[in-house]
């Protein structure tokens, strides 16, 4: 995929706003059913672009992550109270001692969006030292989702501000970690395109 030539050309055509707008990739998909061939994985970005909003199922109160609900708190913390939540944080970390009972009471709701504390990416602690929440927050900052409910693709891999070749390395991350997981790998790949939060997509010439 040549990002290269297709970054240069999307920065030429943007116009300049007044905020730091995301680099989308987008990935159109053919062949490929998403009711039957999902995808459901993440990718570790070699570059960040934005510090991700973190909340926390703690046992005790910590400033290393955005917003802490503490054992005691859950069970005064509805439903509803949750889904205001998924809006306003990318992750949600937890104690692992809490799981049973935030998987009991919120796990159709975060599990629906794909926000479940998941000790696959890391989001499950076992300790709660302050320099092991800040490790996991950073970690998570270089991570993105990625679930299929439809035949196309969309995930935010960097802002405007960032350097083209670090853009660059995280799409071809992005890209070739999907590739390596669709059923006919890159014959399921029908078009690829690049676009900012206001701008027309580039379509990236093979």
């Amino acid at each position: 995929m040549n990002f290269s030539e297709s970054l240069v050309e999307l920065r030429k055509k943007n116009k300049e706003r007044n905020f730091d707008q995301t680099l989308d990739l987008i990935i159109n998909l053919k062949d490929f059913d998403p009711r039957k061939d999902t995808v459901n994985t993440f990718v570790i970005l070699p570059n960040v672009g934005k510090k991700k909003k973190i909340c926390a199922f703690l046992e005790n109160p910590s400033r290393a992550v955005d917003y802490v609900i503490t054992k005691n708190e859950i069970d005064k913390i509805s439903a509803k109270d949750i889904k205001g939540l998924i809006k306003e944080y990318n992750f949600f970390i937890a104690n692992a001692k809490l799981m049973p009972k935030i998987a009991s009471k919120f796990g159709k709701v975060l599990g629906l969006v794909g926000k479940m504390p998941d000790p696959k990416i890391g989001s499950v602690l076992t300790q709660e030292k302050d320099e092991i929440i800040s490790s996991v927050v950073e970690k998570l900052s270089n991570i993105v989702k990625i679930r299929t409910k439809e035949a196309s693709i969309k995930i935010g891999i960097g802002k405007e501000t960032m350097s083209d070749s670090d853009l660059i390395k995280n799409a071809e991350t992005v890209i070739n970690t999907i590739t390596k997981i669709l059923p006919k790998k890159e014959l399921n790949i029908k078009s690829v395109l690049l676009k900012f939060t206001m701008s027309l997509p580039i379509k990236v010439k093979k």
